[in-house]
């Protein structure tokens, strides 16, 4: 027979075992006990090892937070700068990208644009259908791509240029290389 020991079980009671058997509730009292002692040790240290300063706790005062409310009004400046700046420059783009359309001959509307990619692609200009065979946000085929300037995959040029093809297209053809979607 052998001696009842902490775990409930027989045995030398070791710090691992009692940390890596997890099945009784008495295993979490010596991480519970290390926890305990070593908190006020640190206090203690921190406060000067005992020299007469308990009373340093008691007398604390919380810090003002007045001095880090310029650089966070700052951080928030320079947030809504960069936000207003790159959305500035989204403005710009998409207005260079309509003037564009509209040198075009035919003068396809960038609505006509959207609706074609909403139908044909969803608007994603990296998809590709299940065949292969079309690509891209107009899901041109290769030949087409190409008739229109297009080089390589349709699937892996830009947004842009697909937009730009697929209205030199639509001025070249009108909506006849969408039959469902034009």
């Amino acid at each position: 027979m052998c001696a009842p020991s902490l775990t409930g079980g027989c045995g030398p009671v070791t710090v691992p075992r009692l940390l890596t058997k997890r099945s009784h509730k008495r295993t979490y009292i010596v991480p519970a006990v290390l926890c305990a002692l070593a908190f006020p040790a640190a206090a203690f240290a921190a406060t000067g090892g005992g020299s007469g300063e308990t009373e340093a706790v008691s007398n604390a005062k919380p810090v003002a937070l007045a001095p880090l409310k310029r650089p966070v009004l700052s951080f928030q400046q320079a947030i809504d700068a960069a936000v207003e700046k790159r959305e500035a420059e989204r403005r710009a783009r998409a207005r260079a990208q309509r003037q564009r359309f509209e040198d075009l001959p035919g003068g396809v509307s960038i609505a006509t644009l959207e609706s074609i990619a909403s139908c044909e692609s969803g608007g994603d200009p990296t998809i590709v259908s299940s065949d292969g065979s079309y690509r891209g946000k107009y899901q041109f085929d290769y030949g087409t791509w190409e008739s229109v300037g297009g080089a390589g995959d349709p699937a892996a040029a830009p947004e842009a240029e697909q937009d730009y093809r697929a209205a030199l297209l639509y001025s070249r053809s009108g909506s006849s290389p969408w039959p469902i979607c034009g």
